[in-house]
């Protein structure tokens, strides 16, 4: 247990900014397997709104350095050239 009021207050803060990184990373994720999942369904229109839908989260998320802005990129690079690569096969 931490003795300083200042270290009893950073583990509050900590506590609360690793439940809220949890949720954000928890949604990406949410958000990325329903483009896939949209995607094996051979559903386009929905992996499209699923997409944008995954896109803003994941923007959002590394802007607020929840994840580094190269993951960020990286995430959406792929999920983009995923979407596009199924739709050309069909």
């Amino acid at each position: 247990m931490a003795n300083k009021q200042a270290a009893v207050k950073a583990r509050r803060q900590t506590v609360k900014r690793t439940a809220k990184n949890v949720a954000v990373k928890i949604s990406i994720k949410q958000h990325v397997k329903i483009v896939r999942k949209a995607l094996e369904a051979k559903d386009f229109a929905k992996a499209e709104a699923a997409l944008l839908a995954a896109i803003k989260i994941i923007d959002k998320a590394g802007q607020n350095k929840t994840i580094k802005k190269n993951a960020a990129a990286r995430k959406k690079s792929r999920l983009i050239r995923s979407v596009r690569s199924a739709k050309a096969k069909n």
